[in-house]
């Protein structure tokens, strides 16, 4: 049992990898311009192909971003959550995940448009939201359940959810039929989601595809767990870290050949496949910045994970790449993307500086 009298533990390496994760978010749209004007040379397609995401089935790079952000948030919830149940008590830790993802998910409804189009044009789901219910899923088990029984209902969630889109067709549909508006998951949200969808008549954090989006947060708290509980101590506690990362790649993998990894299903190949990526920067950063102490580089990545809902807000409110614009014209180029992050470094400098920290 933690001591709750003991500030909660704090992990530079892992505020560095939400700021690199931050990072690719906020930035990743001007990266992906900048790389098309050094040509169609097999290098710079490679990169450019790499920043951007998969069309439907496949996995690219840039698929990485959003399922690590919340692999990283059920990492965050490891670490503080039992410190807050063994303070207030579960109930009242029960309660604070409650009215964070309450928050949360007001927050993203706003930011997807809120009212402004009336009320069939609000997108209920959205990326906020997921974060905000996936949180709150992995929060409230966590606080009953267990590392083992954690991991079981982990399992469950995504066999339950293979199970699901394997034998269960889409109503004159196909079982196992999985290309887009031909599968349960695209005709569910087309059924009982109200409201806008980002894909015509489905959306990409729809009702059904949270399920496995809950078990990705918790592979983060498991992994959270680990970190807060294991005796292994500095590099070895990075290897196997980095060792489970890649036994979840290549369980990953091997699941992709009968249930192919699709961002827009969240299938549940694809959750093991992103948090065992998660896990292996998380162990990469965990050798790099704890153990050899090497933190200078990763100063930036830092500042923007302490404050990332704020820099996701105000990159997509004051829009960085327009005001790029204004100080190197409208040519996308390497100096426009570095221009434009910077805008977002130098806002999150100015907060950490200032030992401002907006947190839900």
């Amino acid at each position: 049992m933690p001591d709750p009298e003991s500030p909660a533990p704090r992990l530079a390496s892992l505020d560095a990898l939400r700021g690199f994760d931050m990072f690719l978010i906020v930035g990743g749209g001007s990266l992906h311009g900048a790389m098309k004007t050094f040509g169609d040379s097999w290098t710079a397609r490679i990169f450019t192909n790499q920043l951007d995401h998969a069309k439907w089935e496949g996995f690219l790079f840039f698929d990485l971003v959003f399922p690590m952000f919340v692999f990283i948030a059920g990492v965050s919830l490891a670490l503080s959550l039992p410190r807050r149940a063994a303070l207030h008590g579960r109930a009242a830790a029960a309660r604070g995940l409650i009215l964070r993802a309450v928050i949360l998910f007001a927050i993203g409804v706003l930011f997807s448009g809120g009212l402004n189009k009336g009320l069939d044009e609000v997108r209920w789901l959205g990326v906020l939201q997921r974060i905000a219910v996936a949180s709150l899923g992995a929060g409230l088990l966590s606080l009953w359940l267990g590392a083992r029984s954690l991991a079981i209902a982990c399992g469950t969630l995504l066999l339950g959810y293979w199970a699901l889109l394997a034998f269960v067709p889409m109503p004159g549909g196909t079982p196992g039929d999985l290309r887009e508006g031909h599968n349960l998951v695209n005709w569910f949200d087309s059924q009982f989601l109200p409201g806008r969808k980002y894909d015509r008549d489905h959306d990409p954090e729809g009702i059904l595809s949270t399920i496995p989006a809950i078990a990705n947060c918790i592979l983060g708290v498991l992994a959270g767990i680990f970190l807060r509980t294991t005796r292994a101590e500095g590099s070895r506690k990075s290897l196997l870290l980095v060792a489970g990362g890649a036994a979840l790649l290549a369980l990953g993998l091997l699941w992709s050949v009968p249930f192919p990894m699709i961002k827009k299903l969240w299938t549940s190949s694809f959750v093991l496949f992103a948090c065992g990526c998660s896990a292996i920067l998380l162990g990469a950063f965990h050798q790099i910045i704890e153990v050899r102490k090497m933190r200078a580089w990763a100063e930036p990545f830092i500042w923007i994970g302490l404050n990332p809902i704020t820099i996701y807000l105000a990159a997509h409110v004051a829009n960085f790449n327009q005001l790029a614009h204004r100080f190197v014209g409208p040519t996308p180029g390497l100096l426009h993307a570095a221009v434009a992050t910077g805008f977002g470094i130098l806002l999150a400098w100015w907060l950490h500086r200032r030992k401002i920290y907006l947190r839900v």
